[in-house]
């Protein structure tokens, strides 16, 4: 099919860069000339609408020995080339969307090219071919029986509404559309704790699916571990977006720096997690981050403040985790357990680790009872105005901290013991670069 430059010129009338898109759209017609232009409306997540140049056809994806024509829809916006497509799965009547890594359940597509979109290093015939990529490892479709049909059609009208300028999504032939939800946890460091948690994890049964994203390089390091148990819904990769559509992402990594100050060794897990938070924040929005990371207190501050995640779905875990209290805390955010009820975790607080809660207080209707910390925002409790992570008892749910609990210890004693505490790390996070 020819490429008829004026008219796509036209179509591109009101964009900022529309002689180097129209250019770039030329050579994509080149590798792939079937695709069809038109400029309809798409509605973005903060119901705001814009015109835009989308097209539309089928990639070549060699799976298991079989060609399939994956249906694909490209939005592009009117800052193109210097901001990434929107990408789409585009699946027939007969098609269900395979949610995994790179594909949400409504089709849309993530991919790393994506995220490190950079012009003029990035185009899309290279988007494409990293996508044709990514589908042979994971094949995002998958052919429908003909009893799935009907729902699939209503589907397919929810993602039109979603994608071609209807922001109703809560239609009633969506709600009537189920998709199983998946657990899908992701263990981010492969030292000794972050293989104990995948195996702790493993071994309960909580997770659908299992991510322990291995930051060495060159050795495999501790995941060789795995390699001896085996171990089923469970990959091991070094590309963050494996830990797409995680609800609950660990982070145990701690940094190897050597330096001598105290203040330097935690400056380079920051630098560290500056790289890390923002992506995995990226690849699973609805998630709840647990972080294990050293000094956890300052590392639950950082992953916060970097991952522009809600405070109650940032939690810090400690180092001091045993597999029961993982469990616990795991099994309540992704209310695996059938009875329903809450778990009460319990901090405490001073260098002496005297408690300030009570066992009446410590005790919750579940009859469940935990004596490790979990760090939550302070700012705002017991006077503290600063921005800091300690222990507190706080109820936890699928967001996360749903109820953090005051006790009725004498209040001068508590207020005194976590102003302290706060004044000494809010005056460490001071010193630290984010």
């Amino acid at each position: 099919m020819e490429f008829d430059c004026e008219s796509v010129r036209r179509l591109l009338g009101k964009y900022k860069f529309r002689d180097l898109t129209v250019e770039e759209l030329k050579n994509v017609n080149m590798f792939f000339p079937h695709f069809k232009y038109s400029m309809d409306t798409y509605v973005f997540k903060d119901s705001s609408q814009k015109d835009l140049l989308n097209f539309t056809g089928t990639i070549p994806v060699m799976y298991q020995g079989h060609t399939y024509n994956i249906p694909i829809r490209f939005w592009i916006l009117d800052s193109h080339p210097f901001a990434p497509p929107i990408c789409f799965l585009k699946p027939t009547a007969n098609m269900g969307i395979s949610i995994g890594k790179h594909v949400d359940a409504q089709g849309r597509i993530y991919l790393p090219y994506l995220q490190n979109w950079s012009h003029p290093k990035s185009v899309i015939v290279g988007l494409i071919k990293e996508m044709i990529a990514k589908f042979q490892e994971e094949l995002p479709l998958y052919s429908l029986s003909s009893s799935d049909e009907a729902r699939q059609v209503d589907m397919l009208a929810y993602i039109a509404k979603i994608t071609e300028g209807v922001s109703d999504i809560n239609s009633k032939s969506w709600t009537n559309y189920e998709i199983k939800p998946v657990n899908k946890i992701t263990v981010v460091g492969n030292g000794e704790l972050g293989i104990a948690c995948i195996l702790a994890i493993s071994a309960k049964g909580i997770a659908d699916r299992l991510v322990l994203l291995d930051l060495s390089e060159g050795t495999k390091g501790g995941t060789m571990d795995l390699d001896i148990f085996n171990l089923p819904n469970v990959e091991i990769s070094k590309d963050l977006s494996a830990s797409a559509h995680s609800k609950v992402v660990i982070f145990t990594v701690n940094s190897l720096g050597s330096s001598e100050s105290y203040v330097d060794v935690v400056q380079s897990n920051v630098d560290m997690f500056r790289a890390l938070v923002p992506a995995l924040g990226h690849y699973s929005q609805h998630g709840v981050l647990l972080v294990a990371s050293q000094p956890v207190e300052i590392m639950t501050y950082v992953t916060w403040k970097l991952s522009t995640f809600p405070a109650y779905r940032v939690i810090g875990i400690g180092c001091n985790l045993d597999s029961q209290r993982l469990h616990y805390i795991i099994t309540n955010i992704l209310k695996a357990q059938t009875s329903g009820k809450e778990v009460w975790v319990i901090g405490e607080q001073g260098e002496d680790k005297v408690p300030m809660w009570s066992d009446q207080e410590m005790s919750h209707s579940s009859q469940v009872q935990l004596s490790n910390r979990a760090m939550e925002l302070l700012k705002g409790y017991y006077d503290i105005n600063s921005e800091v992570f300690l222990s507190l008892p706080c109820i936890l749910g699928t967001n996360g901290v749903s109820e953090v609990i005051k006790t009725t210890v004498k209040e001068d004693t508590v207020t005194e013991k976590l102003q302290s505490s706060a004044s000494s790390i809010h005056g460490l996070q001071q010193q630290l670069k984010l």
